[in-house]
């Protein structure tokens, strides 16, 4: 049977141990601990793990980027506002200078100082707040009335009632502005309504006679904007006024900004959700097609496109249906093969039991001692030939479980062939001479059939295997060709090594093998014999367990005949191919 199971096992730790890599005992490195995480050394970043990325970071990365425009837009924004502010204050100073001083100081009559604060109040909108030179509040646009009697006041409104949804959207927005480097805070405006000159931000610099622009915080988390600048004609200060006003078209800029950014965040959220659409047809419903194609196997049903081809994919869902396919292809070469395995059993095991049926019944009526006698004989060859067959079909059928328990190790082939040759040294012989004129390269067999060991690479070569199963392999080919060669025949072992590759020739000068049968000799059970040697003494499985072997080591074994000058076969030659190891 073919050992499927065990290639595929000891090709992986072929694998390893041919990439010579080992991780320390010490602390787990980086990349160990990235193994850990991604579930393997295998590739970590794949074409599945960058989709999914790519559609689960979109909808964050475009709230990300709008929040970063939205904060670095609001800081020029403020910064605009303020300079604008700044020019305003030193408009309003001026225009205080020319047209409400006197020599003596500020007219505060009620006259053209208060006409001018309520009108440049209520056409700048903005809060006006009038202090001498002393630092005294004596005019605020606040308390002027006008012709009505009614006060204006350019603080910003309480705010209207809002959705729910909308002010809760904005405090998220509010929170995550805090968190950004780059984010100005403004502090509270201290709110007071005494007019001491302390109560109001910037005066006593502004009395120094330098112009103070600030931004902040008032009731309600609105944002104010104040402007203190020193009210001078001819080089004199006379005073200062303060300007306060809301930065209501600031926060309307902002807003309508905001709503942008959801308006793109919305979106993109609509084509997250479309896209982890596409992801769950991309990858649920091949999976799901995968998943009814193992069913179909499970119950037995079995067709030549059962599992569905993906590689066109280039995804680990591309190759999962090639690892399934190549399973289920594996499965049904095992199945086959097992089926077949259990008739060439069942034909096998049949000619003896007939031979054996035949003669026990053929038993009772013969009378002649000599014919009881040869028919008992016929009786022990066909048990002997039983008992041969069922402990090498018992063997060849625990191969593939055995193969597959037993780890690679690197081998010295040159030894193991000097120590399996040496065992075919005719025992008379090696007792005579103490093996003086033997080497382990070159022996001489009770047949007087010499065996010799050659090679181009000499000793210290390795190779990749189990070194009881490649003795099993050698003496079994060794063995074939003693049984086929001529009284004071040669065998030549050959050990010849590539790049990658280790080719190991036996060679014999029997009678060579039939043509059409280079591949059949390989099967089970067939049996191509000498003519001198008795009919059942061999099970026919020896060369078939040998494929095997060197197959599930990731190898190969094929026979070939050896044409002589005239082009008739003069030996049989066998060649195995195994994987080299580094010395």
């Amino acid at each position: 049977m073919e050992s499927d199971t065990a290639t595929k096992k000891n090709k992986k730790i072929h694998r390893a141990l041919w990439s010579g890599k080992k991780h320390p005992a010490e602390l787990p490195e980086f990349g160990q601990i990235m193994d850990l995480y991604w579930g393997g050394p295998e590739r970590r970043i794949t074409g599945l793990t960058i989709r999914i990325i790519a559609v689960n970071a979109l909808a964050l990365l475009t709230l990300v980027f709008g929040i970063l425009y939205l904060s670095e837009y609001q800081n020029d924004l403020v910064e605009a506002r303020l300079e604008t502010f700044q020019t305003e204050a030193e408009f309003i100073s001026a225009a205080l200078a020319e047209g409400a001083l006197q020599e003596d100081g500020i007219s505060v009559s009620l006259g053209n100082t208060e006409r001018m604060i309520r009108r440049l109040s209520r056409t700048m909108n903005q809060d006006i707040l009038l202090f001498d030179q002393n630092g005294a509040l004596i005019a605020d646009s606040r308390k002027i009335a006008d012709e009505n009697g009614n006060f204006y006041s350019a603080q910003p409104k309480a705010r209207k009632e809002t959705l729910y949804t909308v002010e809760i959207l904005k405090d998220m927005a509010g929170a995550i502005l805090k968190l950004l480097p780059d984010r100005r805070v403004f502090p509270e405006y201290p709110y007071n309504e005494k007019g001491e000159i302390a109560n109001y931000p910037d005066i006593e610099e502004a009395l120094q006679g330098h112009a103070v622009l600030s931004a902040w915080t008032g009731r309600d988390k609105r944002m104010l904007l104040s402007a203190a600048a020193p009210i001078l004609k001819d080089g004199k200060l006379f005073g200062a006024v303060f300007l306060m006003r809301g930065a209501q078209d600031i926060e309307n800029d902002i807003g309508r900004v905001w709503i942008d950014v959801l308006k793109m965040f919305g979106g993109t959220l609509v084509v997250t959700i479309l896209l982890s659409i596409y992801l769950s047809g991309l990858i649920a419903k091949p999976l799901r097609r995968l998943m009814q194609a193992a069913e179909s196997v499970r119950t037995g049903k079995r067709g030549d496109n059962e599992i569905p081809d993906m590689s066109y994919r280039h995804d680990e869902i591309g190759e999962l249906s090639l690892v399934l396919r190549s399973m289920t292809q594996a499965l049904h070469e095992r199945m086959d093969s097992i089926e077949s395995f259990a008739a060439d059993v069942s034909h096998e095991l049949k000619n003896p039991l007939t031979s054996l049926r035949s003669a026990v019944e053929t038993l009772g009526v013969i009378k002649g001692k000599k014919d009881r006698d040869k028919l008992m004989g016929i009786i022990g060859h066909d048990i002997s030939r039983l008992e041969r067959l069922i402990n090498d079909i018992s063997s060849a059928s625990r191969l593939d479980a055995e193969l597959s328990r037993e780890n690679f190790e690197k081998v010295d082939l040159w030894s193991l062939l000097g120590r399996i040759i040496d065992l075919y040294k005719d025992p008379l012989k090696r007792a005579q001479d103490n093996g003086l004129n033997d080497t382990p390269h070159s022996v001489t067999t009770l047949d007087d059939v010499s065996i010799r060991l050659a090679g181009e690479c000499g000793g210290g070569l390795y190779v990749w295997g189990i070194e009881s199963r490649l003795a099993q392999v050698f003496q079994n080919v060794l063995s074939n060709a003693l049984s086929f060669s001529p009284k004071g025949g040669q065998i030549h072992v050959h050990v010849s090594a590539g790049k990658r590759r280790v080719f190991v020739k036996i060679e014999d000068e029997g009678p060579g093998i039939p043509e059409g049968k280079l591949q059949a000799i390989f099967e089970r059970f067939y049996s191509e014999r000498p003519a001198h040697e008795d009919y059942g003494m061999h099970s026919g499985l020896g060369l078939s367990i040998c494929k095997q072997i060197v197959t599930a080591l990731g190898g190969d074994m094929f026979a070939e005949n050896i044409k002589g000058a005239t082009g008739r076969s003069t030996g049989a030659r066998f060649t195995i191919v195994l994987n080299l190891a580094a010395g």
